[in-house]
């Protein structure tokens, strides 16, 4: 009996292994796309033009400094395969004025042809404990965070639905998938683009539109740096509880699932258990990822209470070292 059932289990998930390319999109081709990246001038967001370039892309930078731009753009160019691929910049407020986005996407789209990825890698971290943040870091995170994303993809939606082809990437954070000890304002900011990315998918697979939210972990990157300065000590010990990764490492994750059309991309083991955990009601491209997910969920759990124990160790300790400081002081 038990090898019958072993049977028809393995059986199963040949079939589905058969199936799944079947239902999983195809794949976008790069070499000649137009690719928009904003917040391409540093970071992340400039390894991802740069491994898009690499593949035969023409590339849009979008971003606020202007030398930097061009600084990126010098870079970018470095990497190009033919001498008729061209790095437009764009120097632009993505956050503050949607009319604005809509023109500079349009003049970008008669440059260039029209937009057959959206890359939104503009944003910023901001971290300090819920009672010491002032409120306008909260308008702020979700201005730049979120809003930041949602004018250029609405400036780019309706074109690629009608030529039934298009990718848009949201680049959350692994602080989007679950809340830690100083991100009251950031968290909120990137948990609000998985809503967008699910709902926004719903309406646009129809159309052979592709949406990609990416969970990068800790990355070495002039954010990330300038995020430490200010990062209370409990968010710092939780932060290194996992290893900072390389912004090219980041981005040709990314950018693979991206062409692919899957709905997740993370980065590392952590991520994949991340992911899988938070699945929730998230679309999957393939029968063997909704599987996978089922199969794995119990066990990422039993281990992502560990993880919880160990960060609410850490606050403890913060929280003790801090009354203890604060006594001494008094005392003294």
């Amino acid at each position: 009996m038990l090898l019958l059932a072993a049977a028809f289990l393995v059986a199963f998930v040949l079939l589905l292994y058969m199936v799944s390319p079947l239902i999983s999109p195809k794949p976008l081709a790069l070499p000649g796309a137009h690719v928009v990246v904003t917040g391409g001038s540093s970071g992340i967001g400039k390894c991802i033009a740069i491994e898009c370039y690499k593949q035969g892309a023409f590339i849009t930078l979008v971003a606020r400094n202007e030398d930097k731009l061009l600084q990126a753009k010098k870079e970018i160019e470095k990497h190009s395969i033919n001498d008729k691929q061209v790095v437009l910049c764009i120097s632009v407020d993505i956050s503050q004025d949607y009319k604005q986005v809509e023109n500079v996407i349009k003049q970008a789209q008669e440059k260039l042809g029209p937009v057959d990825m959206l890359i939104n890698c503009a944003g910023m971290s901001l971290s300090g404990k819920f009672e010491d943040l002032e409120v306008s870091t909260f308008e702020k995170l979700m201005s730049i965070n979120y809003l930041g994303s949602v004018y250029p993809s609405r400036a780019v939606i309706t074109t690629m639905k009608e030529r039934r082809v298009g990718r848009i990437v949201f680049v959350s954070s692994q602080a989007g998938q679950l809340g830690l000890f100083g991100f009251t304002a950031y968290s909120p900011s990137k948990f609000a683009l998985r809503g967008l990315a699910e709902a926004l998918q719903m309406e646009v697979k129809p159309y052979n539109v592709y949406v990609t939210v990416a969970y990068p972990p800790d990355t070495d990157t002039p954010g990330f740096a300038k995020e430490n300065e200010t990062k209370p000590l409990e968010t710092r010990l939780i932060s290194e509880t996992t290893s900072v990764c390389k912004p090219e490492q980041v981005a040709k994750q990314i950018v693979k699932d991206a062409i692919q059309g899957n709905f997740n991309s993370s980065i590392g083991s952590d991520g994949y258990m991340l992911s899988a955990l938070t699945c929730g009601m998230a679309p999957v491209t393939s029968i063997t990822e909704g599987l996978q997910q089922v199969v794995t969920m119990g066990l990422f759990r039993i281990i992502a209470l560990f993880y919880l124990g160990s960060f609410d160790s850490i606050v403890r300790r913060g929280m003790m070292q801090r009354t203890e400081s604060e006594t001494a002081d008094k005392t003294d």
